[in-house]
């Protein structure tokens, strides 16, 4: 009965996945509503450190793809871009947003994570005379899931995806950590393998900066797909609280502090893991399971929460009873 559910429920969840959220675009229902274009802008952090924060809801045309959080330090004589977008449309608004701020070229592109929002724009900035970079597993994520990813977001962006070239980056770093120092910023970069194999988190010490990546979410509730671990994923935020940063840059959401990010990332990785993973570990029934954690009052205030609360404890319970 449980295994029934759960081929059931693999082709509910890939449909729950592709229903916009509510934040962004609300609909009436039984009402088609456009959705308001999104423009990218740059906020400041601290210290020539920047900001440029996505919507909260699904990729579309109206936000090109842009549903996620990008940034950007201004180093002696270039720019740092982190991440580039989900196509080249997409990255040409980015850098329109950088422009705003700074006449100081991107000279650089650091690449936190494999989802089509990080990646896709390399080849834009690339041809603009940018070297990419990204730390070892990565790339080959990148490679792995670049022809699903072209024709997943072409049903969200259309004709904006013309152009767009699935580049890798030009410049590999050491994993799980490195040290860099680029244009006079010093940067920390911690793999994490949290949302994506490969995944990793940018911190810079002295700003006391962290770029997550898709490790953290705030203001929705994170995401859990078929490559997400969130046993690593758990495993890396401990490590982001030992850098306790005085300002997050999370993969979505507004920029925050460390307290939100736990209330609202770390904890429910926990949750996750001590509730759903540990039933499904010990082969208790899935449905039962479900049902049991299916309102924790701590998560229901964040957007996106009814469509992928259960889906995620799907995925995490699946996984634990696979891999105890």
């Amino acid at each position: 009965m449980s295994r029934l559910f759960i081929k059931l429920a693999s082709g509910i969840l890939t449909a729950a996945l592709l229903i916009p959220v509510q934040a962004y675009a609300q609909q009436p229902s039984g009402q088609a509503q456009a959705d308001t274009a999104y423009t990218p802008r740059a906020q400041l952090v601290t210290d020539n450190v920047y900001a440029i924060i996505g919507p909260l809801g699904q990729r579309s045309q109206a936000n090109a793809g842009l549903n996620a959080n990008y940034g950007f330090v201004i180093g002696d004589t270039g720019v740092l871009l982190v991440d580039s977008g989900a196509s080249a449309y997409a990255a040409k608004m980015l850098k329109k947003a950088v422009a705003e701020v700074t006449d100081k070229p991107i000279r650089w592109v650091l690449n936190t994570g494999s989802q089509d929002h990080r990646w896709l724009g390399n080849d834009y900035f690339a041809k603009q005379g940018a070297t990419v970079y990204a730390m070892h597993g990565t790339p080959e994520t990148q490679a792995r899931f670049a022809d699903q990813q072209i024709e997943s977001i072409k049903r969200f962006v259309g004709e904006q995806l013309e152009g767009t070239i699935p580049k890798t980056a030009d410049q590999i770093q050491p994993a799980p950590t490195t040290e860099i120092i680029l244009d006079g910023v010093r940067l920390q970069w911690i793999q994490t393998n949290a949302h994506y194999p490969g995944d990793t988190m940018i911190y810079l010490p002295t700003q006391s900066v962290v770029f997550t990546g898709d490790l953290v979410y705030v203001d929705r509730l994170l995401g859990v797909l078929p490559q997400s671990n969130v046993r690593a994923a758990a495993r890396a935020f401990d490590q982001l609280k030992d850098l306790n940063p005085k300002f997050v840059v999370p993969g979505h959401g507004r920029v925050t502090d460390i307290d939100q990010a736990q209330r609202e990332t770390g904890d429910y990785y926990q949750f996750l893991i001590q509730n759903v993973g540990e039933a499904g570990r010990n082969m208790e029934p899935l449905q039962e399971t479900l049902d049991q954690f299916a309102a924790p009052a701590q998560f229901m205030h964040l957007q996106n929460f009814d469509e992928l609360h259960r889906v995620n404890m799907n995925r995490v319970f699946v996984d634990f009873e696979t891999n105890p």
